[in-house]
């Protein structure tokens, strides 16, 4: 067997630098709290928890006074930092960049449309952590879209202005535009350009992994998608290899491997989501590659 885990798989950079925030601090201190899981993947949140690291929800934040907390990438709504300041609490701010600007775009698109009595909706999953602090900046007003039937929340008679959360499928967000541009045409009559303007803000370095995962899925006869099942990135990207290969397989760990899936003269690719950990990439290569020493000595 030739096992070879994908380049391009493993953390995103704003999951990597919340990771390394979290680990910097932790050297000075034998405890820091995080409010939520720092990423989608349990595997990587038990190593943090061993070194200190305490999940919080936001409930518990309204307890904690004069303590640190760690703000991880997908970003928090306004109401976080004004409970910071209310309870002493110092954040250390991992909010990735791309997320920061986001959220500073959907708050200038809600005050327009606020002026313009529109709406702003964001194609997005409902409760996801990403999603909590883009509709926090628009004092929860945003209409949040994934499924068809959400579609029907969104008022076509009033300006609508849309954003997608960064994480989401490129294909997805434009299916979803261009519902709701037929929506509005059909509700007016016509489309111009005050009636509606789509944005396009998934991350592209997490969008280009979309063409280059289907590559490295028709490259292998056998690909182990390693990730935590929390992860819709994750969830979105294994689709993706499972209908260029159908011998794709989602794993959490190692421990899910079934020697059953191998054959000897496989070519086994190992990928994973942006928020799976390179080290636990090499765990599943290091034990497949152990099953095929035991396939060589049976």
């Amino acid at each position: 067997m030739l096992v070879t885990i994908d380049k391009n798989s493993g953390y995103c950079f704003g999951v990597e630098f919340a990771i390394k925030m979290a680990e910097d601090e932790m050297e000075n201190s034998n405890q820091l709290y995080c409010l939520g899981d720092i990423v989608h993947n349990d595997m990587e949140v038990k190593r943090l928890r061993e070194k200190g690291l305490i999940v919080i929800d936001r409930e518990q934040l309204q307890e904690l006074t004069n303590c640190k907390v760690l703000i991880r990438a997908h970003g928090e709504p306004p109401e976080t930092y004004r409970t910071a300041i209310e309870n002493n609490i110092e954040l250390i701010d991992a909010s990735c960049p791309v997320v920061l600007k986001l959220q500073h775009r959907v708050k200038n698109a809600f005050d327009k449309m606020e002026r313009e009595n529109g709406q702003i909706v964001i194609y997005g999953k409902k409760g996801h952590a990403e999603v909590i602090g883009l509709t926090g900046q628009t004092l929860e007003k945003a209409v949040v879209v994934m499924e068809d039937a959400d579609l029907d929340k969104i008022d076509y008679s009033r300006p609508v202005t849309l954003f997608s959360q960064t994480t989401k499928s490129t294909k997805g967000f434009y299916e979803v535009s261009k519902k709701i541009e037929d929506r509005i045409k059909s509700a007016k009559g016509t489309l111009n350009e005050l009636d509606f303007n789509a944005n396009d803000s998934i991350c592209r370095q997490v969008s280009n992994r979309e063409p280059q995962l289907k590559m490295f899925a028709q490259e292998n006869d056998v690909i182990l998608f390693v990730s935590g099942k929390k992860s819709s990135n994750g969830k979105a990207l294994y689709q993706i290899c499972l209908s260029e290969n159908p011998r794709s397989y989602f794993i959490e760990s190692e421990a899910e491997l079934d020697p059953e899936w191998f054959h000897s003269e496989d070519r086994v690719g190992i990928c994973g989501a942006t928020s799976t950990p390179m080290w636990l990439m090499e765990q599943v290569k290091s034990y497949v590659e152990s099953l095929e020493e035991n396939m060589l000595h049976a």
